[in-house]
């Protein structure tokens, strides 16, 4: 008499081994397409300025937004970025290592054809999808974007507490920058003045070359890394809606974005944590 054990194709359980996340059927994720803009003129499609409107949805991905290409036996994830779109793991993960290799294409599409390229990689994201302009999930964001890797945006009612200091205070929207060495400040969509904070630095490498990007999650506490890098700590990771309660944040899906930007993602793997790191 045998037993079959039934394992869900998209049960991932992570370990101290590299998990690799990125596959040639991206069996381990779901897409998520926003709302066409207009530029595209797409037949028998809804269409928009890019963020109102209604959204292609889910697993609904016609112009193949995100695909996979072979490139010497490897699988690389291509980000046409057409639409505005989300890349979600099926799995909600927490104290993990998370490490991708990125590198920026050459097109660009409305409404950011005279803005910097645009990319970004969600975590803690939960659903469901489309709460950030018909498209994202609420989450932390590590940005990818071009000259700002590793900056922080707070998407829909999540916050972090930062070391960061204002970068010129004269300015009528003043930067907030990561410093370890200046006060905590709170940051939130909902709650506070602000929800962005720069990394510390620059460390992006020139155009074309393959980026390291990587994150650490353990507790509520997260660190973003560029290229071997620390840029930003960022601590007590929660849900901070607009009235009520704040309730920490310690896990969720990881979504990596189109934002009107070709793109390139390798190597793409996880890990478990069993501490944080300690980061000098």
């Amino acid at each position: 008499m045998s037993i079959l054990l039934y394992i869900p194709a998209n049960a991932q359980q992570l370990t101290n081994k590299w998990l690799p996340l990125l596959t040639k059927d991206l069996r381990y994720w779901d897409v998520f397409i926003g709302v066409p803009h207009t530029s595209l003129n797409l037949k028998d499609q809804p269409m928009g300025d890019g963020m109102n409107g209604t959204p292609l949805g889910l697993n609904n991905d016609p112009l193949h937004v995100f695909s996979v290409e072979m490139i010497d036996g490897q699988p690389v994830l291509h980000i046409s970025g057409q639409v505005y779109g989300g890349l979600s793991t099926k799995t909600e993960f927490e104290n993990y290592h998370f490490k991708a290799e990125f590198k920026w294409g050459e097109k660009k599409y409305e409404p950011r054809l005279k803005d910097k390229r645009d990319n970004g990689i969600l975590y803690h994201a939960t659903e469901p999808h489309g709460q950030f302009w018909n498209v994202w999930m609420r989450a932390h964001e590590f940005q990818v974007q071009e000259g700002d890797f590793g900056d922080y945006y707070s998407l829909v009612g999540v916050g972090m507490d930062i070391h960061a200091r204002v970068k010129d205070s004269t300015a009528k929207h003043p930067d907030w920058v990561y410093d370890p060495a200046a006060p905590v400040v709170q940051f939130t969509s909902n709650r506070t003045p602000a929800s962005t904070c720069r990394r510390i630095a620059d460390y992006e490498k020139p155009h074309g070359e393959w980026n390291t990007l990587e994150l650490y999650c353990f507790g509520t506490t997260s660190v973003h890394v560029v290229n071997g890098h620390v840029v930003m700590i960022l601590e007590n990771s929660r849900i901070s809606p607009k009235t009520g309660d704040e309730t920490t944040l310690k896990k969720g899906k990881i979504q990596i974005q189109s934002e009107a930007a070709e793109a390139y993602y390798r190597n793409i793997s996880i890990q478990k944590l069993d501490k944080m790191p300690v980061f000098n």
